[in-house]
């Protein structure tokens, strides 16, 4: 339970009026199944006070979640269905569309809370303060580190490694707003590169070219600077860095092997099941499932630390309900492609999932794929469960499970949001992109378009191959 509760009030209710003020800007466009309460769909309402519930009792996040998950379920089974159907029915195709999304973060939640320990087992980040500078800049180095590893690992693997060597570093004592801001490096990291993030990987499978994503990086090193810095001041009072004092550590190499091999076996199941044979991405978790059968390999080498998997197993449900949450939220729509749409699914991202954000995007077409890219993949750093790295670091300093302190002690996340986001639009300006897919109408007529509509979600897309299908 909160120990301040006049405090926690405060920040709750700041959370609140902060989601329904972005509100309107996603909800506008979605088509009114049910009731609404100043324009903004029941369903939001919903979310938004599971959330206030996060922030106040952060204490009972999982209880809290899974009662939010209850209440929306049963309120859309009464009143305005799902997106591919009413009903128990409707229910049950949701979650098979949902399930490998949900199964994929499972494992390698799970998974890399192993990893992780691995790691700080093989005593590699005892041996790093001999490579970081003293003082704060090694707290900002450190952040530099773990952006560069985002960049081509998956921003989960990198949070958590950063975590693991900034409690070695720290002393086990991390201010929240550093936790914040290894949480931003590892999604600044990814924002520009196609295999460095879900959301960019998902452009590229889509057809968006590698370099139109790039230029991302001139918002994200921005970013980087404005929220690493103070975030390494921040730290530095805390807790400072452990100096090196000559000693050298007895590096455990298998841990550091098993380490390798877990991380190769998610980057080339990522690869090859995304880019080489992106037909079957949606039929099979084969991400969670490569990570753990890389652990069960490497088993003999090292056991894990299996007596680690019920704290991260209630840390994971807990993020999977609400995830479940956002994607029964009415988005079936954005409002028109600009860079204001943009920057506005970056503070939409930290609240929702912005997988489905980016897949609309996508549909919709004519964004600057760079600004999408750096909204969607930092604007969840804002808030602690707004990205699968944030609460996957939380699950490991559980003091983070509070969206009101990590918004008032991470405020130079959202000042570095904001501020890289208007570099990028100084230095290259928007230059939004041709639907870089062809659509055509549908030779059957509006019937078959009403018809679609009126069950459930938004218009199918059309392509040349869903015609030549018909």
């Amino acid at each position: 339970m909160c120990r301040e509760p006049a405090r926690c009030l405060r920040q709750g209710t700041a959370l609140l009026l902060f989601l329904l003020a972005f509100g309107p800007a996603w909800a506008a466009d979605a088509v009114p199944e049910g009731p609404s309460l100043f324009g903004i769909p029941v369903d939001f309402i919903l979310f938004a006070l599971t959330l206030l519930g996060v922030a106040l009792l952060h204490h009972y996040t999982l209880q809290v979640a899974l009662t939010g998950l209850a209440t929306i379920t049963f309120y859309k089974l009464l009143f305005t269905g799902f997106k591919f159907g009413t009903g128990i029915a409707g229910l049950l195709i949701h979650l098979q569309h949902e399930w490998v999304m949900l199964s994929n973060l499972l494992g390698l939640l799970l998974g890399f809370a192993l990893l992780a320990r691995h790691f700080e087992d093989s005593r590699v980040p005892e041996a790093l303060p001999r490579y970081l500078p003293n003082g704060w800049p090694g707290g900002f180095v450190l952040l530099v580190m773990i952006f560069v590893l985002s960049s081509f690992l998956d921003n989960i693997a990198a949070a958590l490694i950063g975590g693991t060597i900034a409690r070695i570093v720290f002393r086990h004592r991390l201010h929240i707003g550093y936790l914040a801001a290894i949480v931003a490096a590892s999604n600044a990291g990814g924002s520009g590169s196609v295999v460095g993030d879900t959301t960019t990987t998902m452009m590229w499978i889509d057809g968006v070219s590698p370099l139109d994503v790039t230029h991302a990086y001139v918002a994200a090193v921005v970013a980087l600077v404005l929220c690493g810095i103070p975030a390494a001041l921040q730290q530095q009072r805390h807790s400072p860095i452990v100096a090196h004092t000559g000693e050298s550590a007895h590096i455990d190499w298998a841990r550091v092997v098993i380490v390798a091999f877990i991380l190769l076996a998610a980057i080339v199941t990522n690869v090859t099941v995304n880019v080489v044979f992106p037909e079957i991405s949606d039929r099979f978790p084969f991400l969670g499932v490569a990570v753990w059968v890389a652990l069960l390999l490497a088993t003999p080498l090292r056991k894990p630390q299996w007596n680690l998997l019920p704290d991260a197993f209630k840390g994971s449900i807990f993020l999977l309900s609400l995830v479940l949450c956002a994607s029964m939220m009415p988005v079936e729509k954005l409002p028109a492609a600009s860079w204001q749409t943009a920057m506005g699914l970056g503070f939409v991202s930290a609240v929702f999932d912005n997988i489905p954000l980016t897949a609309l995007a996508l549909t919709q077409g004519g964004y600057d794929w760079g600004f999408l890219a750096y909204a969607v993949g930092f604007g969840g750093s804002m808030i602690w469960f707004g990205s699968s790295a944030g609460v996957a670091l939380a699950n490991m300093f559980p003091e983070a499970k509070s969206a009101g302190r990590w918004l008032l002690h991470g405020w130079h996340v959202t000042l570095g949001y904001v501020v890289g986001f208007f570099a990028l639009l100084v230095v290259l300006g928007w230059q939004p992109h041709a639907k870089h897919k062809a659509e055509v109408i549908d030779p059957t007529g509006p019937a078959r378009l009403a018809a679609s509509h009126t069950t459930s979600g938004p218009l199918p897309r059309l392509t040349a191959r869903s015609v030549a299908a018909d």
